[in-house]
């Protein structure tokens, strides 16, 4: 098989990644199972013709959608919020969080405020929930340690992903509602599937 018939599928780095390559080894599409020790940006699978590359998670659609990656698995969450012009085949059994607004323990008044201050990395799923209730809302983007802004008084809530609720709790916030409950998907790009639909069709029947 040549390289151009390699399938080129890109991965989140982190637990994800690991979770899809142990996936797919399972069903016996990979002979990879583990990222190693995290350095690899690219990983190979001569045996199955396959190219793995590791990157950010929310980079994956951006890869898959301009056609570096042939296909690709991320969160729910991600797809919804940046909206990349892929297909979506299949849900992944795994990856499972929920998105949810949150707010300091000391502050369970905060519904009456009309005009909020809410800290996220999803302005586009935040800004629609709360329009939607009638809330004024101000988007503060923030990519790290989201928990701390309504403890500093940067925001009145959050809006992140939620796992097991251990770090809301340890921040004392508490989780008010789940705006969306997500998990992994395996996306694919609309022109690899045309020129290459024998392959892929084959690889995705595998899954399930």
């Amino acid at each position: 098989m040549s390289a151009a018939q390699k399938l080129r599928i890109a991965l989140p780095k982190g637990r994800m990644s690991d979770e899809s390559l142990e996936f797919f080894a399972a069903r016996g599409l990979s002979a990879l199972s583990k990222t190693g020790d995290g350095r690899e940006l690219i990983m190979y699978d001569d045996a199955h013709h396959l190219e793995f590359y590791l990157i950010r998670s929310k980079d994956v659609g951006a890869y898959v959608e301009q056609g570096a990656a042939d296909l690709g698995v991320m969160g729910l969450d991600l797809l919804l919020e940046h909206n990349f012009d892929v297909f979506i085949p299949a849900a992944l059994p795994f990856g499972e969080c929920r998105l949810s607004v949150a707010y300091p323990n000391a502050r369970p008044d905060w519904q009456r405020k009309r005009d909020l201050r809410v800290a996220t990395k999803y302005p586009h799923l935040a800004t629609e929930y709360f329009f939607r209730r009638g809330f004024n809302i101000r988007i503060i983007e923030l990519y790290g340690s989201i928990e701390i802004a309504p403890l500093t008084g940067l925001a009145d809530v959050i809006v992140d992903l939620v796992s097991t609720g251990a770090t809301l709790k340890a921040n004392k916030l508490t989780e008010e509602e789940i705006i969306l409950k997500s998990s992994a998907r395996l996306i694919l790009n609309p022109s690899a599937f045309a020129l290459r639909r024998e392959r892929l069709i084959q690889f995705i029947d595998t899954l399930f």
